[in-house]
């Protein structure tokens, strides 16, 4: 049996091509890229703007069932089908989220597809980058000093020190920081209050980068954060302290989205990075929209399960920026499936089929679920070695009682080669026409309404329970103006109710909802639930003990 090399082997050993060539395939001049060395490059925001009145692609969206140990390989899947749909003939671009550093170093890993669907470079795509984050996190933590700043030199705008609503982020998982005392150590320092940290990709400037439509939008959507309250409830806005203008500027060039290539050397845009179980999980607008105008097929993902990702891509990203997703591919694993029929992880190897039965009613929630947008769906199976035949024909006999396919698809052990199939499936799906997309509920339905709906239509929960507290809440900013806007929910990936063990697909639970904040400036309402928490901690043995530099100056580890 051949030796199975590893994801960073293999990204190593690529033959990537120039990143001026990669944009020459898409009409990109080179004076309008600004290269990061010879591989990686950003896209001017004025050769962005010459696009506004082209025709568009078509929209697929890669969604997944909920995320189990046995892996599901969305990321993968997303950038096969990319390089899947070039090597039919068509002209089509990937569009997916940057890693973040918590989950490369905790227990995710990477977020730059597998095998031979990867985009490159993938150390540089999983750690620094182009600096994205760290720009994120500049501007985010740029807000907080000014904020203790404005109070320490008089409090001119009255903020209440008891009702700051900004916190501090960082990159890095680190539950050591999730609730702090400061500033303390006297006068000079400032007046000493309850605060903490988020991780960036939680952060309210993260999910305004990814929504904004450009550098002037960029500015309104930060200068419109409220950063805290007066003693008489009223908001102060980020703009009161003048703080939108330089958040602006270290954001500058993290707005313009990065331009990489696939093992294949087909042009990938990787751009903006929330999560999607704290935050709404899409790339950026600014990315997809672009890559619309210069390519037939844009292909995009959106994090963790469909319960997830798929809804806040509809309900948010599609809602806010007019999009129109044409077909939806719902990834799905045998692994996975035997997982949510109660098979342990060690005993993953041994042919199940009752199992996989058994555990494709999650899948079929899945499916259910993306259907009721309107919009087709494809089930793609990930394959793995040891699945069986009996294993792959149950899955795709219970899909097509759903009206729908399932396609096999080997694009981890063979790339583009493995996953025609479910390209061309893609293609006729998209070129039917069919999509009838639309949000799961309107605009002028009530916040805690929405909530219910998401719950009860999408989670199928039996009730969701709030305090008083947090009602009235909702109450409050429905009369202050922001009724319209959706719902974020911030939920565990692994289940469809707020428990993460209860796998399979669960019907007449509870959603408890802990706390809601607004985010103002991104456009929609944080609704924290369950034990869900908005700074992740490094798990008893973290990605990074095994992440390091061999001999030859190599990294190793990363996956």
């Amino acid at each position: 049996m051949a030796e199975v090399k590893s994801d960073i082997e293999i990204a190593r050993a690529a033959n990537k091509k120039p990143i001026l060539e990669i944009g020459a395939k898409l009409g990109i001049p080179p004076e309008d890229l600004l290269p990061y060395g010879h591989d990686k490059a950003k896209i001017g925001a004025e050769f962005i703007s010459r696009q506004k009145d082209g025709k568009d692609g078509r929209l697929i969206l890669v969604t997944a069932i909920n995320p189990t140990p046995a892996g599901e390989g969305k990321t993968t899947t997303t950038v096969g089908l990319g390089d899947g749909l070039n090597r039919i003939g068509k002209k089509a671009i990937v569009c997916i989220r940057e890693a973040s550093l918590g989950p490369c170093f905790g227990v995710k890993g990477g977020a730059a597809g597998g095998g031979y669907a990867q985009v490159v470079p993938m150390e540089d795509i999983n750690l620094h980058f182009t600096g994205d984050f760290h720009a994120i996190t500049s501007a985010h933590n740029l807000l907080s000093a000014l904020i203790d700043n404005h109070i320490y030199w008089g409090n001119e705008q009255n903020i209440d020190i008891r009702r700051i609503a900004w916190r501090r982020v960082m990159d890095m998982n680190d539950r050591a920081l999730r609730h702090i005392v400061g500033p303390l150590g006297g006068v000079a320092n400032g007046y000493p209050r309850e605060t903490g940290f988020d991780i960036t990709v939680a952060s309210e400037v993260m999910a305004i980068l990814c929504l904004a439509t450009d550098l002037k939008d960029l500015e309104t959507r930060l200068g419109n954060i409220i950063i805290a309250y007066r003693r008489d409830r009223t908001p102060v806005f980020a703009r009161d302290i003048k703080a939108d203008g330089a958040m602006t500027v270290l954001l500058k060039d993290a707005m313009q989205p990065n331009l990489v290539q696939t093992l294949e050397n087909n042009p990938a845009f990787v751009h903006g990075g929330p999560f999607a179980n704290i935050a709404h999980g899409c790339n950026s607008v600014v990315a997809t929209t672009t890559a619309l105008k210069l390519a037939d097929y844009v292909v995009t993902e959106a994090g963790f399960g469909a319960d997830l990702g798929a809804e806040k891509f509809f309900d948010i990203k599609c809602r806010k920026a007019g999009l129109k997703p044409d077909v939806a591919v719902v990834v799905a694993t045998a692994r996975a499936m035997k997982m949510n029929g109660g098979v342990k992880k060690e005993d993953l190897g041994q042919e199940n089929v009752d199992a996989v039965r058994k555990g494709c009613a999650n899948l079929g929630r899945h499916v259910q679920n993306v259907k009721k947008f309107g919009v087709p769906v494809v089930v793609a199976i990930n394959h793995f070695t040891l699945d069986t035949q009996a294993e792959i024909e149950a899955i795709k006999s219970f899909v097509a009682t759903l009206g729908a396919e399932a396609i096999l698809c080997r694009h981890w052990a063979e790339g583009s080669a493995g996953i025609e199939d479910l390209a061309r499936k893609v293609v006729q799906l998209a070129e039917n026409g069919r999509s009838q997309f639309s949000p799961l509920y309107p605009d002028d339905m009530s916040l805690f309404h929405k909530i219910e709906t998401i719950a009860k239509d999408i989670y199928h929960a039996g009730e969701v329970i709030a305090d008083k507290s947090v009602r009235d809440q909702l109450h409050a900013w429905e009369a202050q103006g922001y009724r319209h806007l959706p719902i974020c929910m911030a939920k565990t990936q692994y289940s469809f109710s707020t428990d993460p063990n209860l796998r399979g697909a669960p019907t007449g639970h509870t959603v408890p909802i802990r706390e809601v904040r607004l985010s103002a400036g991104a456009g929609f309402i944080v609704v924290i639930t369950g034990e869900i928490m908005t700074m992740p901690g490094l798990p008893r043995a973290p990605s990074s003990e095994k992440i390091f530099l061999n001999d030859e100056g190599y990294i190793e580890g990363l996956f």
